[in-house]
């Protein structure tokens, strides 16, 4: 009979790791264009991989899952309840599953009554907020309010509170036991930290390849969902985030960068195109499903911008 430490690492060799969030632009459809983005013959080479805006890290496990020659991987994120539950997933995937299946089994339990499942869900939300949890704990509500609130959107107030809504799911997956013992495993070779992303400057090696996504500049003044922690990320912090992209050039790392294309929604906006004139910005199609009004989702472009040549034509809007 296996022991429960086999019964985990065989699960987590067999199952490839992906995401463990749902998350308002996450980036699963665009791998394939961040792909092209990449130095060429990468696979056969020696690198260190930096994320310093982590968030559900599909780029992340799809980088930890197809390059072997990856040395170490560096991730951040200055949402602290963010990086728990990276650190508890890594640490106590056991104990976590725990929980999140008591959570998954109360919640379906619930499936038909709608007004026990919306009490029981702003209950755990309250509960989330008043950060009062041991860290495990925390890190399972985390977990359950992004699978269980609208459309995987995380967003604060000025208090750190967390308020999304309920989403409108029937039995959503809560605890996916085999996916996090599969992250588990994977996140032991990665240094996760919290904090300004500036700060993974002093985590490169000679070969370091960077990869950003922050939160995204809104397309107008109704779409902001970038309340990703009390303090926004404005116009301001973009600046800072192109001249670190400028120290990195100046040092030989390779990066690439995300980010919303403005000019698509407005033409004579220039911001982007401006502010990352010296590099090479692509623009990319992608579909994005977060908007309340369904007449306002669908197919729009976002920027991929490197500081190196690309194998990837522009889209042209």
């Amino acid at each position: 009979m296996l022991h429960d430490k086999e019964i985990k690492l065989k699960i987590a060799t067999n199952h490839t790791a992906r995401p463990f969030l749902k998350w308002a632009g996450g980036k699963t459809q665009l791998i394939s264009d961040i792909e092209r983005s990449f130095p060429p013959n990468l696979t056969q080479t020696n690198f260190t991989y930096i994320e310093p805006f982590v968030g559900s890290g599909a780029v992340l496990f799809w980088v930890l899952n197809n390059f072997p020659k990856l040395e170490k991987a560096v991730i951040n994120d200055i949402n602290e309840d963010l990086i728990n539950t990276y650190n508890i997933i890594t640490s106590r995937p056991k104990e976590l599953i725990s929980i999140l299946e008591i959570l998954q089994n109360e919640f379906h339990a619930l499936e038909g009554n709608e007004d026990n499942k919306k009490l029981y869900y702003y209950e755990k939300r309250q509960l989330y907020n008043s950060r009062k949890e041991e860290q495990i704990e925390q890190a399972a509500l985390f977990i359950f309010l992004n699978r269980t609130c609208f459309n995987g959107l995380y967003r604060v107030n000025r208090k750190n509170e967390y308020n999304v809504p309920m989403g409108s799911y029937k039995r959503p997956t809560i605890c996916d036991k085999e996916n996090i013992f599969a992250i588990s495993k994977l996140l032991q070779k990665v240094e996760i930290l919290c904090g300004d992303f500036e700060q993974t400057l002093s985590y490169t090696d000679k070969n370091s390849l960077f990869y950003f996504d922050p939160p995204y500049k809104p397309l107008n003044e109704t779409s902001s969902f970038n309340s990703y922690s009390k303090d926004k990320f404005n116009d301001s912090e973009q600046i800072r985030l192109r001249n670190f992209c400028s120290k990195l050039d100046i040092l030989n790392h390779t990066w690439i960068l995300s980010n919303s294309d403005v000019k698509g929604q407005n033409e004579t906006n220039n911001f982007f195109d401006d502010l990352y004139s010296s590099f090479n910005i692509q623009r990319v199609e992608a579909r994005r499903n977060i908007n309340s009004n369904a007449d306002k989702r669908g197919l729009l472009t976002e920027l991929l911008i490197t500081n190196q040549l690309s194998n990837r034509k522009y889209i042209k809007v």
